[in-house]
């Protein structure tokens, strides 16, 4: 055990480390696996109901989805996207403090799009829930979705979250020269950069 981590032995062996420091540490590598899973999952959706119209030439109101196709209900719930929404948010939220350096920034990114992105189903879910859809609308609309379609807008907006995740766990695994990256999860393949920041931790 480092030096540096012994004046805070008393404290971590008596309460012990949380959850939320578990799910930054010693979890942080599993954690992540399992939540790009479901963000992958999510995802795939999105893709395969914008294929279903472009690719296969369905009307819109049939593209829903591979799940959609056998539970068509899921596709039309407000509270199950934004439940999603917010599962997405959370789980970003938590699992960045685990990120330093350059993967943070990138992970942070990824926040600050999806808190958006978690705000326009809001708007959708306070449309559905009051039955009162907002700029005359026949059903609930979100803010962008008066200039793009909701597929293709909701594909976009999943995909541009994706992608700095993907870039903020690049970096992460795989820290700049130079960069400390934090010696409490396994996720780094660089053992090198794990021993640099000992002294920061």
């Amino acid at each position: 055990m480092a030096a540096s981590s012994i004046p805070n032995m008393g404290f971590a062996s008596a309460a012990g480390p949380s959850f939320y420091e578990k799910l930054n540490t010693q979890w942080h590598e599993r954690a992540l696996q399992i939540f790009m899973v479901i963000v992958l999952a999510h995802w795939a959706e999105h893709f395969a109901q914008a294929a279903q119209i472009y690719i296969m030439g369905w009307p819109r109101p049939q593209a829903n989805g591979v799940l959609g196709l056998w539970y068509p209900w899921l596709i039309k719930s407000e509270v199950l996207h934004y439940g999603y929404a917010i599962v997405m948010l959370a789980g970003i939220w938590i699992l960045r403090a685990g990120f330093t350096g350059l993967s943070r920034k990138w992970w942070t990114v990824a926040l600050v799009i999806q808190f958006w992105h978690h705000i326009e189903h809001l708007l959708l879910i306070i449309q559905a829930t009051t039955h009162h859809n907002f700029w005359n609308k026949p059903v609930p609309f979100s803010v962008l979705q008066l200039v793009f379609p909701r597929v293709e807008l909701h594909l976009f907006y999943n995909t541009i979250v994706f992608i700095p995740m993907v870039i903020g766990m690049y970096y992460h695994m795989f820290p700049p020269k130079g960069e400390a990256h934090s010696d409490k999860c396994t996720c780094s393949w660089r053992p090198t950069a794990l021993n640099t920041c000992a002294a920061e931790v």
